[in-house]
């Protein structure tokens, strides 16, 4: 994994593949790490999201083949599971922190 250990997950359903072929969810999964083999991936436009999304949309998920990575990043925080509360602390901790340095700079100049 590329930036470490992972916090959250989002369970998928195989019943949703909509196929006719009993492996239709590993081949989906093969041919989009083929195509990304390929990539070179960056942080804002073609990363692991998008990974992700090719491989659902060729497994046609949820009989949909509009996966992108922004929906697949919202359907992760709305049906997503952290791993443990230290994953959760994880994720939220440096927002909290950089949020509250904010304020308190914020509420420090508008104060005076």
């Amino acid at each position: 994994m590329a930036f470490g250990k992972p916090v959250k997950y989002w369970k998928l359903d195989p019943s949703k593949v909509y196929s006719t072929g009993s492996n239709a969810w590993d081949t989906a999964v093969h041919d989009a790490s083929e195509e990304y083999k390929h990539r070179m991936h960056n942080l804002c436009c073609d990363n692991c999201h998008s990974h992700v999304a090719l491989a659902l949309n060729l497994m046609r998920y949820d009989n949909s083949t509009s996966w992108n990575m922004v929906k697949l990043c919202f359907f992760s925080l709305l049906y997503g599971k952290y791993v443990s509360i230290g994953g959760f602390v994880k994720t939220w901790l440096p927002f909290v922190l950089f949020l509250g340095v904010i304020v308190t700079v914020v509420l420090t100049l508008h104060l005076r």
